[in-house]
């Protein structure tokens, strides 16, 4: 569908005009002549890739749900969004699927909108809508009115109705559309694709017309010639030398590949792809170049996070904490992102930070045991300590009984104090070679 506009504005008041609307859901034609739209731009690799490496990243970590008194604060399993959130927000999707489901949408259309079921005054689900469907306009006393058209008919809903997660934006009633602002990157993108496509199928032959120089032809003559070039046309008929008739000079009117720098173009349009949904490109395969994200993987992975998906995971958790939490609630229940998710597949990574928190007495041995689906072991219930960290106006400082228990084990064990026995061994070594030990100088 082509929407009657070529200007792009959105609205600062919050009162989002039908232009914004547009540029939030529309399939708009590019200045290189294709039409884009989330279907076509999603045929794109890169675009693919970027969505995809953004969903299911984010789609894979485990939202948890807290409960917080004072300065404690503890996973709120007895709450009824604990489930909804952290399991199954709807009787057709699992957590994952859900969530990688927002993502996708906000990549899109610039927007996430679902359905809030209620059971009494009770939220049981979150049921999924198709951002292309939805409007959204103010009513007379300032609430959003949400407005969707299905093949079920038409339905209003209040926003107290809706879960709606905004993307990046002005401030308005929606968030924009990285696909609809980026439509003329996309449009060169799908025709440099096409082209490509274009040129094998025609076994990297150019177009062109025939020349004849003098000759007069009929129009049956020229029926005929055009049969003749069909069964020398395609990528199934190269290397095959198609007869000219006398006089006859083919003139070709494209340009090749390497003139009309195709393979440049496509890897210049990588580099483009990402910068709008701004994914570093060596994580979507383009290593061409170094990358600007850190010298090393994990410098690149915490640039990835913090730039990329730290943006997605702070909208959706004020979204929750703004929609989904009664009013009485928001003061001390709040949603949030496990990013240790992300070390599941480190398992370095992820044995030095449970081996971090234990040993400094963030948690207990039970407790890290707990977070890789352990069962717990009698006295891992205690937090410890390493127990040569102390004071810097401690040391030098000697425990007398700590002492006098170490010299009282060291003469069971080894008749005597174990260093001076380990000093005399060493002297009466030094000796071996025919001179005197040095006990004996």
């Amino acid at each position: 569908m082509m929407w009657p506009f070529n200007k792009k504005s959105a609205k600062l008041s919050g009162r989002d005009d039908v232009e914004t609307i547009k540029i939030a859901l529309g399939a708009m034609a590019g200045a290189a002549g294709k039409t884009v739209a989330p279907d076509s731009a999603l045929s794109l690799s890169t675009a693919w890739s970027c969505v995809r490496l953004l969903s299911e990243t984010i789609g894979t970590l485990p939202m948890s749900f807290y409960q917080r008194v004072g300065d404690e604060k503890t996973v709120a399993r007895n709450h009824p969004l604990y489930d909804l959130l952290h399991d199954s927000p709807n009787a057709d999707q699992s957590a994952a699927e859900f969530w990688e489901g927002v993502i996708a949408c906000l990549c899109l259309w610039g927007n996430f909108y679902g359905e809030r079921k209620y059971l009494g005054d009770r939220l049981v689900a979150v049921q999924p809508l198709k951002p292309n469907l939805m409007s959204v306009a103010r009513t007379a006393d300032g609430r959003r009115e949400y407005r969707y058209a299905d093949p079920k008919g038409r339905r209003v809903f209040d926003e107290d109705r809706i879960f709606h997660v905004r993307g990046f934006g002005y401030g308005g009633d929606v968030g924009l559309s990285p696909i609809s602002y980026g439509r003329e990157t996309m449009s060169v993108a799908l025709a440099a694709e096409q082209t490509a496509a274009s040129q094998f199928k025609n076994g990297l032959q150019l177009s062109g017309f025939l020349e004849l120089q003098g000759i007069k032809t009929t129009p049956e003559q020229r029926v005929e010639l055009i049969d003749l070039f069909a069964k020398f046309a395609g990528s199934s008929q190269a290397g095959k030398v198609m007869p000219l008739p006398d006089g006859a000079k083919f003139v070709a009117l494209g340009m090749n590949p390497e003139d009309a720098q195709l393979l440049q173009t496509r890897a210049f349009h990588v580099e483009e792809i990402c910068r709008w949904f701004r994914v570093p490109p060596f994580m979507v395969g383009h290593t061409e170049k170094s990358s600007s994200w850190g010298t090393g993987l994990e410098q690149q992975m915490i640039g990835f996070l913090t730039f990329s998906l730290r943006p997605y995971l702070t909208r959706i958790e004020q979204a929750i904490k703004k929609q989904l939490i009664k009013p009485a609630d928001r003061g001390s229940y709040y949603a949030e992102f496990n990013l240790e998710g992300l070390l599941r597949a480190d398992s370095h990574g992820r044995a030095a930070l449970l081996s971090a928190l234990g040993q400094n007495g963030f948690i207990t041995r039970n407790e890290g045991r707990a977070r890789d689906n352990l069962k717990p072991l009698p006295g891992g219930d205690t937090l410890t300590v390493q127990s040569n960290m102390i004071p810097l106006d401690k040391i030098g400082q000697t425990d007398q009984p700590a002492q006098q228990a170490r010299s009282a084990l060291m003469n069971l064990l080894f008749g005597g104090d174990l260093d001076a026995i380990i000093e005399q061994r060493v002297k009466s070594m030094m000796g071996h070679n025919g001179g005197p030990a040095l006990d004996k100088e």
